[in-house]
């Protein structure tokens, strides 16, 4: 008899449950056995910092028919629940409790999810009774939503952005390990006022610097210029640098009750460009536009001309670089028509922080002094 699909992708969601609730319930069993486990249970309880797991899908909620399949498979078909029973470790780490968010692969992450998260973030952070918060999240667009954090978040209480590279149903998945991290760091003190983080791959990145840099290779969130700002090695967090800008509690940026943000665009640079784009994001309704510039940012000819004459409409255009490192510099172009400059920021993160200083200002001079400070 032949199978239906959607049969198959239950029987095989169904079976990785099952699978991923094995641990759970050889744990309880074992706790079961001992003569007083209720003193036991409450004795380690009440020492352990508690932590709350935030999930919006990605592929370390991903499922698929193969375990050998690592780029075909489902984003966000398993719930949170999931997620923390498979690793039971975690509970000895710190007391757990999950809450969905969303569920959908990372590039459907849009500005109404990034609101919504970070209201809920402040909202449980501002309680005594969270002591830091874990977001699991799709690593397509990671990167932005942690930096979106980094702004907004309005706590010195650790918050860490976790993903995986490979979906829950593959031989040698990552996402277990990478979120047991992820609880470790968050529960950490030292991880007290370092802003948002990023772990993959047993690395710590602050939002700021680190950025996807690999398709497929779990080893893909790199912060090459910057350096990490630590590792978890041994079962230890070990921290060795921090960001140097501002960051959570220290920033201008406050989305409490915004239900919107405004309109930004992304152009990329290349030969024999033409003008039209800019005149196409303007006419679309966009308040900034940030420019993936060849080099230092460099923009031709008829971009500049596409540039000025967006700028003239009052929408504020940011140079950046398409390069993939390094600080995109004031030009004397920058003066002409203008254009303002995003510092180290790549493209998708300058994009972040323009939607956020457009929330405060329009005024250029004010806008180019955040790229700088943040």
């Amino acid at each position: 008899m032949k199978l239906s699909v959607q049969w198959k992708q239950k029987w095989c969601v169904s079976m990785l449950t099952a699978v991923l609730l094995m641990p759970v319930m050889s744990y309880s069993a074992s706790a079961a056995t001992d003569t007083n486990p209720t003193s036991q249970t409450t004795a380690v309880q009440t020492s352990l910092p508690n932590i709350k797991i935030l999930a919006t899908g990605g592929t370390i909620a991903g499922s698929s028919e193969s375990n050998t399949d690592v780029t075909g498979y489902k984003a966000g078909a398993l719930g949170i629940d999931v997620l923390i029973n498979a690793v039971p470790e975690m509970k000895k780490v710190a007391d757990i409790s999950g809450e969905q968010i969303a569920n959908v692969g990372s590039p459907d992450i849009d500005n109404a999810v990034l609101l919504k998260l970070a209201n809920r973030i402040n909202e449980l952070l501002s309680s005594d009774d969270v002591d830091g918060i874990v977001v699991t999240h799709g690593t397509d667009t990671l990167e932005e939503t942690a930096y979106f954090l980094d702004l907004v978040v309005k706590s010195d209480k650790p918050v860490v952005v976790v993903g995986a590279m490979r979906p829950a149903t593959a031989i040698s998945a990552d996402g277990s390990f990478n979120l047991y991290n992820a609880v470790k760091i968050a529960s950490n003190p030292e991880s007290t006022g370092k802003g948002v983080m990023i772990v993959l791959n047993d690395r710590i990145g602050a939002a700021r610097y680190i950025t996807k840099t690999n398709t497929t290779g779990t080893d893909t969130f790199k912060s090459v210029e910057q350096g990490y700002l630590g590792v978890v090695s041994g079962d230890k967090v070990y921290f060795y640098n921090q960001s140097t800008r501002k960051h959570t509690a220290n920033t201008v940026f406050d989305v409490k009750g915004m239900t919107e943000l405004p309109q930004v665009d992304i152009l990329y640079e290349y030969q024999n460009n033409g003008s039209y784009l800019y005149d196409a994001a303007v006419a679309s309704g966009a308040k900034g536009i940030v420019v993936a510039g060849s080099g230092n940012g460099s923009l031709s000819t008829r971009s500049s001309e596409g540039a000025a004459r967006a700028v003239d409409q009052g929408v504020t255009v940011v140079r950046s670089t398409r390069t993939g490192s390094g600080v995109v510099t004031p030009l004397d172009s920058d003066a002409e028509i203008g254009t303002l400059y995003a510092d180290s920021l790549n493209p998708q993160k300058a994009r972040i922080l323009l939607m956020l200083a457009l929330t405060q200002t329009k005024d250029p001079a004010t806008i180019q002094s955040y790229f700088e400070a943040y």
